[in-house]
């Protein structure tokens, strides 16, 4: 085996010495590339027929999606090792071998990055199949997207900062700027405190959960559904489908009303203002009447009370659940109509009216005038 080699180097030698250096390298790397590639392929596609069947859901979806990040180690790892069995090499050397290092922490950072985004995606599916809690299912949906989001943020960031430090002048830099951290430093700190604020909250929010996706707030006047949270900023849609764009340090700094925290459903309540001889009981039956007839109604709450006595009117109010903001809106709106339409073709009397007694009159006084 031995004296082959030998053989299959000095063949080189003496072929490689008829043609330019940087012409031998580079027929050299692309016949080299192009075999690798045949043979990830090749090596990939067997892996998938022989493990077919045999591997959890986790392993189907990694096997489906490490063939860009494994396609590129490969041609790293093989590049690097036909480089070493080059016979004669240049001043270009030094360049490709760089290149080839660029490229393997690209792979690992890729690698990492395709782990955390498939076993997110399949821990998510598994804990939504089924679920019948919107509450759970949202806070779930949260805090696994924001986990994933600052992980693979950070993986980015390690990949980055590893790539820069295999440049010379960077890593020369990085250390002596390492080493001179104090003015320098805090400078770089205070100017980034926006962002870090950001990231840290996102973290913050991810674990305590203020809000979800989802959500329904109440925040600067505005009331809207929480649509997306990224990684340093929040997303709602308001009532009017316009968007509000809100930092996440906001929500861990500053008050919001959260008005399906615990539960999605929400109660709501009218107000009629009736004469006073309006009939409650009959008013109280027909109220119920109207929320059992509706399919906005949960059948949670539903209750009518004299809540005030004015001067002139009773003020009566009505209590009613429904499973969402916008459900019980509309659900206010249909028993608010319906019950004054009833009123009006009922008791006409129970709506608000102005009373005038005429006590008694007297020679010269005018008809129909008050006496007190």
């Amino acid at each position: 085996m031995q004296d082959i080699t030998i053989s299959l180097t000095n063949a080189l030698e003496r072929w490689q010495s008829l043609w330019p250096n940087w012409l031998v390298t580079l027929a050299f790397l692309a016949v080299a590339t192009l075999l690798l590639l045949f043979l990830h392929s090749l090596l990939l596609n067997a892996l998938r027929l022989a493990l077919r069947g045999r591997l959890a859901e986790f392993g189907r979806k990694l096997l489906r999606r490490i063939g860009p990040p494994t396609r590129l180690g490969m041609l790293v790892l093989g590049l690097g090792v036909v480089i070493q069995a080059l016979p004669r090499r240049g001043a270009s050397y030094n360049l490709i071998e760089w290149g080839l290092l660029f490229g393997f922490i690209i792979f690992l950072g890729w690698s990492a990055i395709t782990i955390v985004n498939t076993a997110s995606e399949i821990y998510l599916r598994r804990a939504l199949k089924g679920s019948e809690d919107s509450v759970l299912s949202r806070k779930l949906l949260t805090q696994v997207r924001l986990l994933r989001r600052t992980i693979v943020l950070g993986l980015g960031f390690l990949t980055l900062s590893a790539i820069l430090m295999t440049i010379p002048s960077v890593r020369q830099y990085g250390v002596s700027l390492f080493a001179s951290a104090g003015v320098a430093g805090l400078a770089v700190g205070l100017a980034a405190r926006p962002v870090l604020s950001n990231l840290i909250a996102g973290v913050q929010l991810a674990i305590a959960q203020p809000i979800r996706l989802g959500d329904e707030v109440l925040l600067e006047g505005e009331f809207g559904t929480v649509e997306e949270i990224q990684t340093t900023y929040v997303v709602l849609r308001l009532w009017d489908w316009r968007r509000m764009v809100v930092p996440l340090s906001y929500f861990m700094e500053k008050p919001f009303q959260n008005w399906t925290r615990q539960s999605s459903s929400i109660l709501g309540s009218v107000f009629w203002y009736l004469d006073y001889a309006t009939p409650i009981d009959e008013v109280r039956a027909k109220f119920m009447e109207i929320l059992r007839g509706s399919k906005l109604w949960d059948g949670q709450v539903g209750v009518l009370h004299v809540t005030d006595a004015k001067e002139s009117t009773l003020e009566i109010r009505g209590l009613m659940s429904a499973a969402s903001s916008g459900a019980s809106s509309d659900l206010r709106n249909e028993v608010r109509e319906k019950l004054i339409a009833w009123l009006r073709e009922t008791y006409p009397q129970a709506l608000p009216r102005t009373r005038t007694e005429v006590l008694g009159t007297s020679p010269g006084a005018i008809p129909g005038a008050q006496v007190h």
